[in-house]
């Protein structure tokens, strides 16, 4: 679903989280979906016991979608009349959500198989009929006065509810456009959808992914699972193999890619005009209340902090002890001597101890997650890549899709998206469905939170060197993936939808030429930090989060703020706790920098990034007095 939505408050598009690109482990190499043990599969019978009764369930509400005009021109008539309006869109949206969550999660399971796909088709339409059907309200919303809505409020006890709802709809009252002008774009839903479809069908059912090689005389193939594996491995001409051989394949299609994405780029340029905003930014960032200057505030920050990010690259050129780094070897192990396998039954032990400070109820809840089936585990052909949490089925629970792999990183991913689990968990439980969908902006505050407390737990619990080494590493890795390269990604997407909205082509050459500059900048190329080989100009071509526009800077900024917050969590302060799970549960009753404000933390400010630097400079001095213990390690 677009990141641009013409209902902003619905909730039928899921929280889709990407990790690491994750294999299947050695202890389960099974792919056959239908062999992998029940426990290891999420139970999606808890939302609609089969096909047939979402059928129904669909059917029923596509039949009931006309009723929701019944109160057009009657909003501003009594408080009664708009609270029943707006009971009725709620109702029908939680539904919808449900639906769309069930039809979702069963295409991501096999992405080769038609029913389910069209499945999610159909509700892609039938979302854009509900929004059709809705496109009056908030038009007339501004039309009544706005004396008049404060009354209703006041004595109309239903609209309590709403009152946050409604003093946001008058917020946004110069970009909300008239019945049929709102009625019209979101008739286009399903046609707003097509650019990132296709991406998702291509990248994960038809693209001809290549096959390689190895050192080990194995020939494997570089899909976007095995790529996550195979760019990790010991021998570095294997890596070099695997990268140049992933982005080759990409770089064969750069213009399918970037037809791909000129289409979704022109869409957010369409709604941005439309709604009359002067930038893109400023359309996507408006919803949630969002100053634009946070976002540029954290690209300038992270240019800034290069320096830190360039001496972590100098530490692991280092500790892998090659005269050159180059971009394929980021990826593999800082200490080649640890390759540490954790099975599911230990990384739920770890996460559940990990997540202790946090209180016997948030323990209790993971262990459901864990015994009543709401994680889908394992990889299985044709299975969605990547990782995510989905709290959409209000009335259930959330769901998790992961591909483990038995590594750390695997533990970390865990932990991670039962962070997501765990706010949208509390938000479900504790607001009314219109306040409980959290905003986007703080989505990744919980699950970056839980990794700190996973990393920060198993290094007191861990004596070998080695090993410690291997962990602060990883806590460098999450900086590098979730702070550094995100925002890189961020400042990629700002120039792409800057070039459109100068008239400029969205080409797959020009994105590419785009990208290979922003990284070389980036990884200090130029400075001989790390050499960017000129196929890395390629990789922008399979992240697909560009098809949410300005979605990615938010992992930055999260990272950002949870480790703020859990600072002092991890410190013992019991008001912090407090404040942090009232926070999980806050839902969207405020915006979104209200809300981590009321957490503890001002995220208009450069605080939580310098904070996140102290903290990973700290980090490298760590490993640095561990690393001066070591002898020299041999190149690899």
């Amino acid at each position: 679903m677009s990141s641009i939505s013409t209902r902003p408050h619905s909730r039928i598009a899921p929280t889709l989280v990407a990790t690491a690109l994750l294999a299947f482990p050695a202890v389960a190499q099974e792919r056959d979906r239908a062999r992998i043990p029940e426990k290891y599969k999420w139970n999606l019978a808890e939302i609609y016991p089969d096909d047939a009764a979402w059928r129904a369930s669909k059917e029923k509400l596509a039949a009931a979608l006309p009723q929701l005009r019944q109160f057009q021109g009657k909003l501003s008539a009594s408080a009664a009349i708009l609270a029943d309006a707006l009971d009725k869109q709620a109702e029908v949206d939680k539904e919808l959500s449900r639906l769309y969550v069930y039809a979702s999660m069963l295409a991501d399971q096999d992405t080769r198989a038609s029913g389910p796909e069209g499945m999610r088709q159909e509700m892609v339409q039938l979302a854009a009929a509900f929004g059709a059907q809705v496109s009056y309200i908030e038009p007339e919303i501004l039309k009544a006065d706005k004396g008049t809505i404060e009354k209703f409020i006041a004595s109309e006890p239903r609209l309590k509810v709403y009152r946050f709802y409604l003093e946001d709809v008058v917020r946004r009252a110069a970009h909300t456009l008239s019945d049929a002008e709102e009625k019209l774009l979101a008739d286009s839903g399903p046609l707003s959808a097509v650019p990132s479809n296709v991406f998702n069908i291509l990248s994960n059912a038809d693209f001809p992914y290549p096959s390689v090689t190895l050192s080990d005389g194995r020939t494997v193939k570089v899909d976007q699972a095995g790529y996550g594996e195979l760019r990790a491995l010991p021998n570095r001409a294997d890596r070099e193999k695997v990268m140049s051989a992933f982005f080759g394949a990409l770089a064969a299609f750069s213009r399918t890619y970037g037809t791909t994405m000129s289409g979704e780029v022109q869409k957010v340029s369409f709604v941005t005009r439309t709604r009359k905003y002067p930038s893109a930014l400023e359309a996507v960032l408006d919803g949630p209340n969002i100053p634009t200057s946070v976002y540029m505030r954290l690209i300038d920050g992270v240019n800034k902090n290069l320096p830190s990010f360039h001496r972590y690259l100098t530490l692991r050129k280092r500790m892998m002890g090659v005269d050159e780094l180059h971009y394929y070897d980021l990826y593999a192990p800082l200490v080649a001597s640890v390759d540490v396998k954790y099975t599911p039954e230990e990384a739920q032990k770890h996460v559940l101890a990990a997540v202790a400070p946090l209180g016997g109820d948030y323990q209790a809840t993971i262990q459901r997650a864990f015994d009543e089936r709401w994680i889908d585990l394992f990889p299985n052909d044709g299975k969605r890549s990547g990782a995510y949490s989905n709290g959409g089925a209000y009335d259930v629970h959330p769901y998790m899709l992961l591909n483990y792999n038995g590594q750390f990183n695997d533990v970390s991913t865990l932990a991670h998206e039962l962070g997501h689990t765990m706010q949208s968990y509390y938000s479900n439980k504790t607001q009314p469905y219109p306040l409980a969908s959290y905003p986007t902006f703080v989505a990744e505050v919980a699950s970056t939170f839980n990794e700190s407390l996973l990393i920060d737990y198993m290094l007191k619990t861990i004596d070998d060197d080695d090993t410690k080494l291997a962990l602060l590493g990883n806590y460098l890795e999450g900086i590098k993936g979730t702070v550094f390269r995100q925002t890189q990604f961020a400042e990629f997407e700002l120039r792409m939808h800057e070039m459109a909205q100068q008239g400029q082509p969205i080409t797959g050459d020009a994105l590419a030429r785009l990208y290979l500059a922003i990284t070389k900048k980036y990884y200090g190329h130029d400075n001989g930090i790390a050499v960017v080989d000129d196929y890395v100009a390629h990789e922008w071509s399979y992240i697909p989060h560009f098809y949410r526009a300005f979605y990615v800077f938010q992992y930055a900024t999260s990272f950002t703020a949870s480790e703020a917050l859990a600072q002092k969590v991890k410190a013992g302060d019991p008001e912090a706790v407090r404040r942090y799970l009232a926070f999980l549960a806050a839902g969207g009753s405020n915006y979104p920098i209200d809300l981590l404000k009321d957490a503890g933390v001002d995220m208009t400010t450069d605080e939580p990034l310098d904070l996140s630097m102290k903290e990973m400079n700290r980090v490298m001095d760590e490993m640095e007095k561990l690393l001066a213990k070591r002898p020299t390690t041999a190149a690899r």
